[in-house]
């Protein structure tokens, strides 16, 4: 009977450490189930076939899932650096200022300042009379204008047929001009003038060889002289028409006579046999014309008549006047 006891005793000892162990065991397997986050659900389409899970092989050891302690993550925006905000006013200021700068510096530098404008194509007109037209010394070379240039120095020399002017940097002004050449000393009222062979007069400069040499004794006609269409071209002082009466008149003056200019008989001279020539202002048969007086010449030299004048302006009808 001591021994049944006894042996009850025993299985009721391992009876109640196997109760125990599963206790354990459960509880255990709840902790884990409250820190695996369940699984998403997915549904599932009538279509789609449910896979089988492989089952577990006999006495394979059972695998839990342990969630360690979260580590909290660093927010890249906390320790980004401040993002700089530029409002309009700051870069309105900024830009006056940059601008106020480069101003003050472009009306101070030296090295912006135009000293001299460099003058190429002149033959008559001087470095100074350039410069003095232009007033470009100590100029800022920003604040110059080509055009302004060009107009200002045609309107001051009107020996100038053409003029080019470019600015560049950093204080470089180029003036390129093309002259007018005289070819006739246009003498009257005491003073005289060159005119080119368009007509235009323009201030001498000393004296030139080589001009054909005029002696007014009246003002020149200003009817019937055509003006250039550039209102920049000054205006002739004589035909060009005369011009060139002038020209081919001048192979013919005797020498030490010079050409004279009266109003109503055009040009002639004091011939030195003792009477004086007219011949007009037109330029066409001037050879005829010459023709002729030589002949009326020695037509009155043969009949022993000195006359005070002659006359072949036109050459189909010449006269003579006597000494009164």
């Amino acid at each position: 009977m001591n021994d049944r006891k006894e042996l009850t005793r025993a299985e009721f000892i391992r009876l109640r450490r196997e109760r125990e162990r599963e206790e354990q065991l459960r509880r255990a397997s709840k902790v884990v189930t409250r820190s695996v986050p369940a699984a998403p659900r997915v549904r599932r389409s009538d279509s789609q076939p449910v896979r089988k899970q492989p089952s577990r092989a006999k006495g394979a050891r059972r695998r839990f899932q342990i969630v360690l302690p979260h580590t909290p993550r660093v927010n890249a925006r906390a320790v980004s650096l401040p993002r700089l905000r530029l409002g309009w006013r700051l870069l309105s200021f900024a830009f006056a200022a940059t601008l106020a700068t480069a101003l003050y510096l472009a009306f101070n530098r030296p090295e912006l300042r135009v000293t001299q404008a460099q003058l190429t194509g002149n033959q008559i007109l001087s470095q100074a009379e350039v410069d003095a037209a232009l007033n470009v010394s100590g100029q800022p070379i920003f604040l110059l204008t080509p055009s302004e240039l060009e107009t200002r120095l045609r309107l001051n020399y009107p020996e100038l047929v053409s003029v080019r002017v470019t600015v560049s940097l950093p204080n470089l002004v180029s003036v390129h001009v093309t002259e007018r050449q005289p070819v006739i000393r246009w003498e009257q009222g005491g003073g005289y003038t060159w005119i080119a062979e368009d007509g235009v007069a323009f201030r001498p400069r000393g004296e030139m060889g080589g001009l054909i040499s005029v002696l007014a004794l009246s003002a020149p006609p200003v009817e019937g002289i055509a003006s250039s269409p550039d209102p920049l071209t000054p205006a002739p002082f004589i035909s060009t028409e005369m011009v060139q009466a002038l020209k081919g008149l001048a192979k013919y003056v005797p020498p030490g006579a010079t050409i004279l200019y009266e109003k109503g008989n055009g040009f002639g001279w004091n011939d030195p046999r003792g009477w004086r020539v007219h011949f007009g202002t037109k330029a066409r048969d001037i050879e005829l014309k010459m023709r002729v007086y030589e002949a009326l010449v020695n037509s009155l030299t043969q009949k022993g008549i000195r006359p005070a004048l002659i006359n072949v302006m036109y050459p189909s009808a010449p006269y003579y006047r006597l000494t009164q």
